[in-house]
C-alpha cells in the first residue's frame, strides 16, 4: 500500500513537472510569436513610411506641393481607392448573382437605369457646383462625407439582402463620384505649378488614380472573401469620412471668389456654344467612349458564351486549355488596366503637344486598332483592342480636361464639365447597350465590323470639319488683313502703328520661382 501511494506521487509529481514545462514551453512560444508580430509590424510600418516618403517626393514633385496639386494628388488617390473597394464589396452582393444565361438582361436593365441620374441631374450638378466657387473644398468634402453615408446604408443593408437600398446607395455613390471628379477637374487651373502643363498635371493625377485602384481591388477582394461585402462597405465608409477632412484641409486659394456681373444673363454651357475646340474633343472622346462601352460587354458576352475563336474550336485538338474563360476575362482585364497606365503615362510624357493633336490620334488609333482586330480576330487581337481602348479613352479624357480648363471661363467651367461627364457617360452605357445587343448573335466580325465603320465614319467627319474650320479661318483672317490695308491706304493719318519686329526684341522670360500658380495655365 505504501509502495502504491509512494509510485502516485511520484507520477503526480511527473505530471505536475511536464506540465510547468508544457507551461514555460507555451509562455516562450508566446513571447517568440509576439515577438515576432512586433518586428513585423516595426518592418512592415517602416516599409510604409518609406512608401508615403517615395510617394509623397512623386506627388510634391515640380513644385505640386507648394502650390497644392500634390495634396490634390494624394486626396484623388484615396478617392479613387475607395471608390475600388465599394466597387468590390458590391460585386459579391445580389447585383452579380445573376447566372451568366441570364444576366444580360440584368446588365440590360443596370446600364438603363444607370443612365437616368446622369441624364437628371447633368443639367443641375455643374451650376450648383458653379454657384460655390468659394466654397470649392466643402463641396468635395461633401461629396466625399456623402458617398461614406451611402456605404454605411449598404452595409447595413448587405445581411437583410436590401436591393433597393443597395442600388439607390450604389447610384448615389456613383453619382457623388462624378460630381467630385468635375470638382477636381475645375480647380486643377488654381493649383498648377509654374512648370508643369495641364495635360501632365491632370496625368498625373490620373496615374497615381489608376494605381491605387489597381492596388486597392485586390486588396478589397481578399477581405471581402475573409470578412464579407459589409465590413469592406465600413472600412470604404471611414475611407471617405476621413478625405472629406482632407478636403477640407485643401489651401485655400483653391476657392475662387463669387463673382457676378451685374446685369448678365446666367450662361449656360452646352455643346453648341462651348467653341469649336472643345466640341471637337468632345464628340472624339464620346466616340471613343462608345467604343470602350460596346467593347467591354461585346466582348464579355461572347467570352461567356465561348463565341470566339480560341474557346469556340470545333476539334479537340484545336482546343487551348490554356486559354478557358477565367483566364481570357483575367487577361482581357490586365491589358485594360496597363492600357489606362500607359495612357496616363503616355499624356505626361507629351506635355508639351497639342491637346487637339492628341484627341484625333487617339481616335485614329482606336479606327485603325477595330478594323485590324476584326480581320484578324484572335486571342492576342483581342487583348491588343482591350489594351487600345482603355489607353485611348485614358489619353483622350486627359486631353480633353485639358482643353476644357484652358478653354472655358472659370465661371461656368464645373458647368462645362458637368455636361461633358454626363455625355462621355450616356455615350459610354450606349455602346455596353449595343455591344450587349450585338453579343446576341455570337459574332465577332459582324460586331467588329460595325465598331470599324462607327469610328471611321466620326473620325472622317471631324477630319472634315476641322479642315472646313481652318480654311473658314484663313480666309477670314486674308480678309480682315485686306480691309485693313485699304483702310491704312485710304486714311494714312489715322493708320496704326506698325507691329513690331518680333526678331527686335526678345520676349521675356517667365520665372518659374516666382508665381505660386501657371499664368499662362
Amino acid at each position: 500500500m505504501e509502495g502504491g501511494w509512494e509510485r502516485a506521487r511520484h507520477i503526480s509529481r511527473r505530471v505536475a513537472h511536464g506540465a510547468a514545462g508544457a507551461g514555460r514551453a507555451t509562455v516562450r512560444a508566446t513571447k517568440a510569436t509576439a515577438s515576432g508580430t512586433a518586428r513585423a509590424g516595426k518592418a512592415t510600418a517602416k516599409g510604409a513610411r518609406k512608401v508615403g516618403k517615395a510617394t509623397r517626393r512623386l506627388t510634391y514633385a515640380g513644385g505640386a506641393g507648394r502650390t497644392g496639386l500634390g495634396r490634390l494628388i494624394e486626396l484623388s488617390a484615396g478617392n479613387s481607392a475607395s471608390d475600388a473597394l465599394v466597387t468590390v464589396a458590391l460585386a459579391s452582393t445580389v447585383f452579380f448573382g445573376v447566372p451568366v444565361g441570364e444576366a444580360r438582361g440584368s446588365v440590360a436593365l443596370y446600364l438603363v437605369i444607370t443612365m437616368l441620374p446622369f441624364g437628371l441631374l447633368a443639367p443641375f450638378v455643374g451650376p450648383i457646383l458653379d454657384r460655390f466657387r468659394s466654397g470649392r473644398r466643402y463641396v468635395m468634402a461633401g461629396t466625399l462625407f456623402g458617398r461614406g453615408l451611402l456605404c454605411f446604408a449598404m452595409a447595413a443593408a448587405v445581411g437583410p439582402g436590401d436591393l433597393p437600398t443597395l442600388f439607390i446607395g450604389a447610384l448615389g455613390v456613383l453619382v457623388l463620384s462624378k460630381a467630385y471628379n468635375v470638382s477636381r477637374a475645375a480647380i486643377m487651373p488654381s493649383v498648377l505649378p509654374a512648370d508643369i502643363t495641364l495635360v501632365s498635371a491632370n496625368a498625373r493625377v490620373a496615374l497615381f488614380t489608376l494605381v491605387s485602384a489597381g492596388v486597392a481591388v485586390p486588396v478589397g477582394a481578399g477581405l471581402t472573401a475573409w470578412l464579407g461585402s459589409a465590413v469592406i462597405l465600413r472600412v470604404a465608409m471611414v475611407a471617405f469620412l476621413l478625405l472629406g477632412v482632407v478636403a477640407v484641409r485643401l489651401p485655400r486659394h483653391v476657392d475662387s471668389p463669387d463673382t457676378e456681373e451685374e446685369g448678365a444673363a446666367p450662361r449656360w454651357r452646352t455643346l453648341l456654344k462651348v467653341g469649336p475646340a472643345v466640341a471637337e474633343a468632345v464628340w472624339a472622346n464620346v466616340a471613343v467612349r462608345v467604343f470602350s462601352g460596346f467593347l467591354l460587354f461585346f466582348l464579355l458576352f461572347l467570352v461567356q458564351d465561348k463565341a470566339v475563336p480560341w474557346l469556340a474550336a470545333a476539334e479537340p485538338w484545336a482546343y487551348d486549355p490554356f486559354f478557358d474563360i477565367p483566364k481570357t476575362i483575367a487577361l482581357l482585364a490586365g491589358a485594360a488596366g496597363l492600357g489606362g497606365l500607359a495612357g496616363a503615362a503616355v499624356a505626361n510624357w507629351t506635355r508639351n503637344h497639342a491637346p487637339q493633336l492628341i484627341v484625333l490620334v487617339t481616335l485614329a488609333i482606336t479606327a485603325v486598332t477595330t478594323v485590324v482586330s476584326a480581320v484578324f480576330f484572335g486571342v492576342w487581337t483581342a487583348l491588343l483592342i482591350s489594351l487600345v481602348a482603355a489607353f485611348a479613352q485614358e489619353l483622350g479624357k486627359l486631353a480633353l480636361d485639358a482643353i476644357v480648363q484652358r478653354e472655358i471661363g472659370e465661371e461656368v467651367r464645373s458647368s462645362t464639365f458637368g455636361v461633358v461627364e454626363a455625355v462621355l457617360q450616356l455615350a459610354w452605357v450606349f455602346g455596353g447597350l449595343v455591344g450587349l445587343v450585338l453579343s446576341l448573335g455570337r459574332s465577332s466580325l459582324a460586331g467588329l465590323v460595325t465598331l470599324s465603320v462607327v469610328l471611321t465614319g466620326a473620325l472622317g467627319w471631324l477630319l472634315v470639319a476641322r479642315g472646313k474650320r481652318v480654311r473658314a479661318t484663313k480666309a477670314d483672317l486674308r480678309r480682315r488683313r485686306t480691309e485693313a490695308a485699304a483702310e491704312a491706304a485710304a486714311h494714312p493719318e489715322t493708320a496704326p502703328y506698325p507691329e513690331p519686329d518680333v526678331h527686335d526684341e526678345p520676349p521675356a522670360k517667365l520665372d518659374p520661382t516666382k508665381p505660386l500658380t501657371n499664368p499662362n495655365g
